[in-house]
């Protein structure tokens, strides 16, 4: 499939969503019928771009065939006195894949069919939710596949954007609430970013081009940025003698350590990590059952995958220096989101702390710093994406049934739901991190990679696992069990269209646990780069 290097494939893939976006907007109101099919069949464009990707990429140097980059904009700066050329700031259209953004691309690909699938509970003006929730996609593929820092940041501001009035306009009784919390606490995220993005671009984006004429450009490109951390010491000898007495200077280490704190405290509110996590919850009670899954499944690992790329590979010595710190956080954020989780009366309550919980082994197996923790982490991600995108569709194909997500007004629904009651039990017990599922592995690694360097919150860790299991189990027991109440007695089971992605969803889950090497193989190449080129850094430094 060597003819996919002549597409522009990671372009197909960000933007095919917006051809449904255009077609929905030029059909005819009389046409509702055809809203929804169109917008799965735009959903479906993207994974089957996805999955040719999959299947042509290579470990190595064979991402770079596909690496897309358009000059955007170059804006003249004032010269400052003593340079004799021209100095610009470059903006530029830039797209990359490499095996740590591959699975994630994915698994945002496969949730939003399943999310496109799931809004057919949606009655109220049904074309304009499908628009903003495809352009909710548009956003999460883009921000995985950025490979310039403003870039980046645009994609998730309009996933931001597209969250904010998808909740507040389509959302429960709460809605309104949910949604201001959730501008306000991501608004806070996304200033902080956006001062780390200018102090990277500010200081650590400048390279010179020299030609017919002298050229200074401050770039926000990841490679430009990430070269001139990794060798500052390359920026003085880039400029020939008499351009006077003005240089650029690289980043200090009190800059780097404003840029790594400011980009570690965005990318926390972004993912909901402790302690700035109650919009998350007020979110996933509130929120449509399509949305819901879209920002549990995918855009939590968002703020994960932002640390990693822009924090961590960027900063290593610094993220060294607070691991321990990190990790210490991401074990209290397991055991509180795991008490928390268990003492819930509404399933949907219990779902939005127990998302909250697990993505501290996600952060801990960060923290780790080695190749265990790091595949761990990436595994955990793909896996909490999958089993929370199944557990909050059957959260909604119960409101949708019974009106209610609350254990009290649930009962006994194996008997009238056989297929709805196995897949929650399913979705369960690979929450819980039953062997031969993937929450089993993506827990283990994780806490196998901590435990070589902090035991200590390695063994604490599997107390939260132990939490995990009780309130796993508290969901199951009540909601499948018991005496049939009478106005439950006659409800139907799951149709196709609602049984089909729970049936994908869960094939993935086992899948994955059998055989995680379907996805987080490719991902194991980048990974090893990292952590040689972290390892590097700090003997270095």
């Amino acid at each position: 499939m060597s003819f996919l290097h002549s597409l522009p494939l990671l372009s197909l893939i960000v933007w095919s969503p917006a051809a449904g976006i255009l077609a929905l907007l030029l059909l005819p109101l009389h046409k509702g019928q055809w809203f929804y099919r169109v917008a799965v069949f735009a959903s479906l464009l993207p994974l089957a771009l996805s999955l040719w990707l999959y299947a042509d990429f290579g470990r190595g140097q064979a991402s770079a065939g596909y690496d897309e980059l358009v000059q955007w904009a170059n804006l003249a700066l004032q010269t400052p006195a003593g340079f004799q050329g021209e100095l610009q700031i470059s903006l530029t259209y830039a797209l990359g894949i490499d095996g740590l953004s591959l699975p994630l691309l994915l698994l945002t690909t496969l949730l939003g069919v399943v999310a496109m699938v799931a809004s057919l509970y949606v009655k109220k003006r049904q074309r304009s939710f499908l628009v903003w929730l495809l352009l909710l996609e548009i956003g999460l593929i883009g921000l995985f596949l950025a490979r310039d820092v403003i870039l980046f940041f645009i994609f998730m501001e309009m996933s931001m954007l597209a969250l904010f009035l998808l909740i507040g306009t389509w959302g429960g009784s709460g809605r309104e609430k949910a949604a201001k919390l959730f501008l306000a606490s991501n608004g806070v995220g996304s200033a902080l970013l956006l001062l780390g993005i200018t102090v990277l671009v500010a200081g650590a984006g400048f390279r010179l081009e020299e030609g017919e004429a002298l050229i200074g450009h401050y770039s926000s490109l990841y490679r430009d940025i990430a070269a001139n951390l990794a060798e500052p010491g390359m920026w003085n000898k880039l400029w020939p003698n008499g351009v006077g007495e003005w240089r650029p200077a690289p980043m200090g280490e009190r800059t780097e350590w404003g840029a790594f704190i400011l980009l570690l405290a965005g990318f926390a509110i972004k993912s909901a990590a402790l302690p700035v996590h109650a919009w998350c919850v007020k979110l996933y009670k509130e929120a449509p059952t399509a949305v819901a899954l879209l920002h549990c499944g995918v855009m939590l690992k968002a703020g994960a995958y932002g640390f990693l790329r822009y924090g961590l590979f960027l900063f290593p010595v610094q993220a060294a220096e607070l691991a321990g710190a990190i990790a210490l956080l991401g074990l209290c954020q397991l055991l509180y989101g795991a008490i928390l989780a268990w003492r819930q009366t509404d399933l949907k309550s219990m779902l939005g702390y127990a998302a909250f919980s697990q993505m501290g082994v996600v952060w801990m197996g960060i923290a780790a710093f080695n190749e265990l923790g790091m595949q761990g982490a990436v595994l955990q991600m793909l896996s909490h994406g999958f089993i929370f995108a199944l557990l909050f569709l059957v959260a909604g194909s119960l409101q949708e049934r019974i009106g209610t997500t609350e254990m009290s007004g649930i009962g006994g629904l194996l008997r009238p739901m056989p297929f709805v009651s196995g897949i929650w039990l399913a979705g369960s017990l690979a929450l819980l991190g039953l062997p031969g599922m993937s929450g089993f592995l993506g827990n283990f690694l994780s806490l196998l990679g901590v435990f070589e360097g902090y035991r200590g919150l390695a063994f604490g860790a599997m107390f939260g696992l132990v939490l995990t299991a009780a309130y796993a189990l508290r969901g199951v027991l009540p909601v499948l069990f018991g005496g049939v109440k009478e106005e439950l007695a006659v409800k139907r089971d799951a149709r196709f269209a609602e049984a089909l992605p729970m049936i994908v969803l869960l094939a993935f889950i086992i899948v994955l646990g059998c055989f995680p090497t379907v996805l987080t193989g490719m991902a194991e190449f980048s990974i090893e780069g990292f952590v040689q080129h972290i390892t590097a850094t700090r003997a270095g430094g």
